[in-house]
């Protein structure tokens, strides 16, 4: 996997009692880790970001980390892409540096606010929480999306089928959109794309910017899964790609449900195959009707 995995040799430690972990407590053995590495994003000279990521789908992130900020919804706005010269100790192209050129007439954005962002919080940096609620150019309210309540509880098992990445490491977050049709009984989810990443942020982000560079902005007809908690950040991102759909395994917070009532976004969390909470947007929700 390039540089997205890396070896390292560990001490496993084992305490079940058994007779083999009595005669050897201590094993030496080799585990695979998520690379984290920083990744800046410049806009033409000017350096914007800095975001602490697992290499891989570079440019998705930046194009759609420049969704989530506001400054493009267009892929005609987004001229081109490219790595910058950037060389680590060895002499070798660390590919941590992504150039982002934009039409003439995008505004770009304050140049002082100095955005950082770990892998773990994506509006670190943000003035305040008023700075990040921007007007979207597409409203999640309109979109008529009917999702069975079966179909959607479905979603995380399939979410993890695809985990590639996770399957190796057990140290990354994902998100995958998937299209849902109603051409069939019950409904049907297709998987779109999928992308992992340390950040959870990053991993929509990665979705999101592969979705404008297809042209496929604003994503009505969609549910995003994500394989963590959602925040008000996630619930900011998918509300600025067009999603109606933002589902999570685990919880939102309240910032991330006021915000989705606010944008007419359906938010689940808790969605684990048998159950799940819809906390904003229920009428999207379908339940089959049973006969008493």
């Amino acid at each position: 996997m390039g540089r997205v995995t890396q070896r390292r040799k560990v001490h496993k430690f084992v305490l079940d009692g058994s007779a083999q972990a009595l005669e050897h407590p201590v094993r030496y053995r080799e585990d695979f880790l998520a690379v984290e590495e920083p990744l800046e994003v410049r806009l033409g000279h000017m350096s914007f970001s800095v975001t602490m990521r697992t290499p891989g789908d570079d440019f998705d992130l930046v194009a759609g980390f420049l969704v989530s900020e506001g400054v493009i919804w267009d892929p005609a706005q987004l001229i081109s892409l490219r790595f910058c010269a950037g060389e680590d100790e060895n002499g070798l192209q660390t590919f941590n540096v992504v150039e982002a050129q934009l039409r003439p007439d995008v505004v770009l954005p304050e140049t002082g606010r100095n955005v950082y962002t770990s892998s773990s919080c994506g509006i670190c940096g943000t003035d305040s929480i008023e700075a990040v609620r921007k007007s979207s150019h597409f409203n999640p309210a309109d979109d008529p999306l009917s999702v069975p309540v079966e179909l959607l509880a479905s979603l995380p098992d399939r979410l993890r089928e695809a985990q590639a990445v996770f399957d190796k490491t057990g140290g990354v977050h994902a998100a995958g959109l998937f299209r849902i049709h109603d051409d069939r009984a019950g409904g049907a989810a297709e998987l779109l794309c999928l992308r992992e990443d340390v950040g959870r942020h990053n991993a929509v982000d990665k979705v999101v910017g592969w979705a404008l560079r297809e042209g496929m902005l604003p994503l009505r007809g969609t549910v995003l899964q994500v394989s963590g908690r959602a925040s008000f950040e996630l619930v900011q991102k998918a509300a600025l790609a067009g999603i109606p759909v933002l589902a999570a395994v685990s919880a939102p917070s309240s910032l991330a449900v006021e915000l989705a009532q606010e944008t007419g976004l359906t938010l689940v969390g808790f969605s684990r195959g048998t159950s799940l909470n819809v906390y904003a947007g229920s009428d999207r929700v379908a339940v089959a009707s049973r006969d008493l």
